[in-house]
């Protein structure tokens, strides 16, 4: 991560501290003018005057959304009472939050941090910190605009899901004027009980929000506004793209068409007939490299969609192996009912996963087949690569980008590099072009300025293959591949005539992505919960001078995106189930990538189709998640649809629910373990409908040799009729 979360303070050994023996602490929040928090005066930055730095300061209890404590109910004027008395004689606040927790964010010295920390009704004081977004440098490349409804073979994923559900976004916001939000007549029944607003701002109008985008507010004190860019917007507009691509692909509209120099067809989102609530809390520096979100805008921005009353949020940036003060506000926002969908974050194999909580659905990333396009070359060469067009070029001219260089750019020329290439000599021709130097995208933009009709992208060793968006049709190969093609090359006096031909979908054994963060093998939960497609994923932008309105993004926020779509889809099909259903049927429903392990892929892959009828679902009591915060429900003990043992032998208990409308007869197998005798009993249940049953995970102690090394496999609960209930488990050391 580009800033580190700084280290909790917390109080001494012998008092009683919300969530310190399990998720640390953290802090809810909510932002000035919202129903439930009270303004907060003064600007406020990341890094405060006077010697001061802004501090989340969590204290004891839930906020309003959360359980009540004994016979007196949570209100918002008790919780204001206690945060009154902790602040006397310190600065203005700079966020108040009252609803998914109870805190506050202030700015404080080191002192005076170590004083509120002492106090018994504090829980934790955390500074506060920038982290960025979970999508790695995307490639923009694409025309939109709005589509007759689909050919055949287009993008498009799904055409209808998720009436009557509000989907939460914390991000950079959303491009109000993308056709992915504009109003449409297909969006079905109205949303029930939400209570969100439209901010209006510079760039936001009134009017911007509507039928489709349903709400939007901004929230930019942690970030500070003298740290923002100068094209950075004080309101919900994004100015960075990427909250308008994952608003796209968990709840964009139907029948909306990407164009690049030809036709790609029409794009939906997961859920096209969800609502959009926008919450912008990440933010563009004059360095890109310093671009981010605030931890305390984070929980603001939490705290006010918890509020707001939406259904499904997603928050896509990572955080921390140990639950911070986010993670305790996504955990209040899951005590309100709400589907929590989190990034586990793009630090591959530099830190552990974010967001391990029983309440949240933390998402990783996997690869996606590529589509694949074959280079006919002379003599009965052919070699194959990734291709997004789907268009033919027959008979046309390849030049290496060396052998097409302007005066004494030739070293440029071979990497395509912007300015180095002679129009006479690519006009119409397919370039060849080596990776590295500059984005691909500037690559293939430099082929198409110099009047190329196609490029052919060869890879370094060891690089990936991507599936993007260009202004020409560009075949992506492997460096091997890229050999053949210099060997086909070599020795040939005028540029000889190949074809350029799509060839369909291609197989490639899915697995994690590289960047994806993987589970902590000493953590208490397993995260990621599951995974989702995270590679070159295709979303809407906010259009570039150009009007290039799409991309191809990468990371664990876009997949991310994709689980809360299809959490929408499946709130909208069971409206009758609650958020711990939508998660477990989510996760049992997955299938596991075989070859990788369980704590880097937790349940599996997202299989969205399967999550509608799962047979058996795990449910999770809300008082559930906040005696684990408080320390009084140990971890192998939260009804959660996975299981992570530390050590030797163990027993687990797990309930389940038959939630279909009949009564089935389920066998239980135990599959996968190497080195641990795991068994499952009873080994058979038979439950009537809405009935429950109990089972018990028994981990045997390790096999002889096995030096305590970890171990994984999976308890499958199979129906009568054909489904499928996987619960993944993990012996770690």
């Amino acid at each position: 991560m580009r800033t580190p979360v700084t280290p909790t303070r917390r109080r001494a050994p012998g008092a009683r501290s919300v969530g310190l023996a399990v998720l640390g602490t953290l802090v809810a929040s909510l932002l000035v003018g919202s129903p439930t928090s009270t303004p907060a005066h003064g600007a406020g930055s990341a890094a405060a005057s006077g010697g001061r730095t802004v501090h989340l300061v969590t204290l004891a209890g839930p906020g309003t959304a959360g359980p009540a404590t004994g016979r007196t109910p949570v209100t918002r004027e008790a919780l204001l009472a206690t945060q009154d008395r902790t602040l006397a004689g310190l600065a203005e606040p700079l966020y108040r939050w009252t609803t998914a927790l109870n805190g506050y964010a202030v700015p404080l010295t080191e002192a005076e941090a170590d004083r509120l920390a002492a106090r018994p009704e504090v829980v934790a004081v955390e500074r506060d910190a920038v982290r960025p977004m979970a999508s790695t440098r995307s490639v923009a490349g694409a025309r939109g605009g709005r589509a007759e409804p689909s050919a055949p073979g287009s993008p498009s994923r799904a055409v209808r899901g998720g009436a009557g559900v509000v989907v939460g976004v914390v991000d950079s916001g959303v491009d109000p004027d993308s056709p992915v939000v504009d109003d449409s007549t297909e969006l079905g029944r109205e949303p029930a009980g939400f209570r969100g607003r439209c901010r209006p701002g510079p760039g936001w109008p009134d009017d911007a929000c509507g039928e489709k985008l349903v709400a939007s507010d901004w929230f930019v004190r942690g970030f500070g506004q003298d740290r923002l860019a100068s094209s950075a917007t004080l309101s919900g507009r994004d100015d960075v793209g990427h909250g308008t691509s994952v608003v796209s692909v968990a709840a964009g509209n139907g029948a909306v068409g990407v164009v690049a120099r030809d036709r790609l067809g029409s794009y939906s989102g997961i859920a096209p007939q969800a609502r959009v609530a926008s919450y912008k809390a990440c933010w563009s520096a004059p360095d890109p490299s310093q671009d981010g979100c605030a931890t305390s805008d984070l929980v603001a921005a939490v705290d006010r969609a918890t509020a707001d009353g939406v259904d499904v949020l997603s928050v896509a940036v990572g955080g921390p192996a140990r639950p911070d003060t986010l993670d305790r506000a996504l955990v209040g926002a899951a005590e309100a009912d709400v589907v929590v969908v989190a990034a586990a974050g793009n630090t591959g194999g530099e830190a552990y996963a974010g967001h391990a909580s029983p309440g949240v659905l933390t998402v990783g990333a996997h690869t996606t087949p590529l589509r694949r396009a074959r280079l006919d070359l002379p003599g009965g060469v052919s070699v194959t690569g990734a291709m997004a067009s789907r268009r033919r070029l027959d008979g046309v001219r390849l030049v290496r980008g060396a052998d097409a260089a302007l005066p004494g750019a030739r070293e440029d020329a071979a990497l395509c590099t912007p300015g180095s290439l002679d129009a006479a000599r690519v006009d119409g021709a397919a370039v060849v072009c080596t990776r590295g130097a500059v984005s691909r995208l500037e690559k293939s933009t430099a082929v198409d300025r110099a009047g190329g009709s196609a490029m052919v992208l060869v890879n370094q060793r060891g690089a990936a293959l991507t599936l993007d968006l260009h202004r020409v049709p560009v075949l992506h190969l492997a460096a091997d591949e890229g050999r053949r093609v210099e060997r086909a090359l070599a020795g040939r006096g005028p540029a000889p005539r190949v074809d350029l031909v799509p060839d369909g979908e291609g197989f490639r054994r899915l697995h994690p992505a590289a960047f994806s963060a993987t589970g902590d093998p000493a953590g208490p939960v397993l995260a990621p919960s599951l995974l989702a497609p995270g590679v070159s994923v295709l979303g809407a932008v906010p259009p570039s001078p150009e009007g290039l309105a799409w991309r191809s993004f990468s990371g664990t926020s876009a997949a991310a995106a994709s689980v809360a779509g299809a959490a929408a889809r499946l709130r909208a099909l069971r409206p009758g189930w609650a958020a711990d259903r939508v998660r477990s049927a989510l996760r049992t429903s997955a299938l596991p990538l075989a070859g990788d392990p369980t704590l880097a892929q937790g349940s599996g892959r997202m299989r969205p189709a399967l999550a509608r009828d799962p047979g058996l679902v795990l449910e999770l009591p809300v008082r559930d998640l906040r005696r684990y915060l408080d320390g009084d429900l140990a971890p192998s003990d939260v009804n959660t649809p996975s299981v992570v043992v530390r050590g030797g032998p163990a027993s687990v208990v797990r309930r389940v629910r038959n939630v279909s409308e009949s009564a089935r007869y389920f066998s239980s197998r135990a599959e996968g373990f190497t080195d641990h005798r795991v068994v499952v009993r009873p080994a058979a249940l038979r439950l009537g409908p809405g009935e429950s049953g109990e089972f018990v995970v028994e981990v045997g102690p390790g096999a002889p040799g096995a030096g305590g090394r970890p171990d994984d496999g999976t308890v499958t609960w199979a129906g009568a009729d054909g489904t499928r209930a996987r619960i993944p488990v993990v012996v770690s050391r």
